[in-house]
């Protein structure tokens, strides 16, 4: 499987909906020293998840973006984009409750581009 580019765009964010895809999602992540980025589907919503430990001990995610990152998902919350088990970080990042696979995607691209430093994407999806 060819490695997800980094910031990884909406489209190429993988579906880990199942045990074994989430599971060989993950692993690739690991293999390639990069941040697990997914979006799986639960029920008639869908979740987000970003994970920067895959990518090792090198990868150092500063301060300000876990903060901007977290801001995003508290925005989330209060606007009811997302629900309110929502977690954000500093490693670790779920988003409960998206409403569709496009929106879900776009939110785990934006993030997934926020833990490499680019905080632009997260900003405008979460305006």
């Amino acid at each position: 499987m060819d490695a997800l580019p980094a910031p990884c765009p909406a489209h190429l964010v993988p579906d880990v909906t199942g045990a074994d895809r989430f599971g060989a999602a993950y692993q690739r992540a690991q293999a390639q020293q990069a941040v697990f980025v997914a979006v799986e589907r639960q029920g008639p919503r869908w979740t987000v998840k970003a994970d920067t430990l895959p990518a090792g001990p090198g990868h150092v995610v500063d301060d300000a973006v876990n903060a901007a990152a977290r801001d995003a998902v508290v925005r989330l919350v209060a606007a009811g984009e997302v629900r309110s088990d929502a977690y954000a970080g500093p490693v670790y990042f779920v988003l409960h409750g998206v409403d569709g696979e496009q929106r879900a995607r776009e939110l785990a691209a934006a993030l997934h581009a926020a833990l490499y430093g680019d905080l632009e994407p997260l900003t405008h999806a979460v305006k």
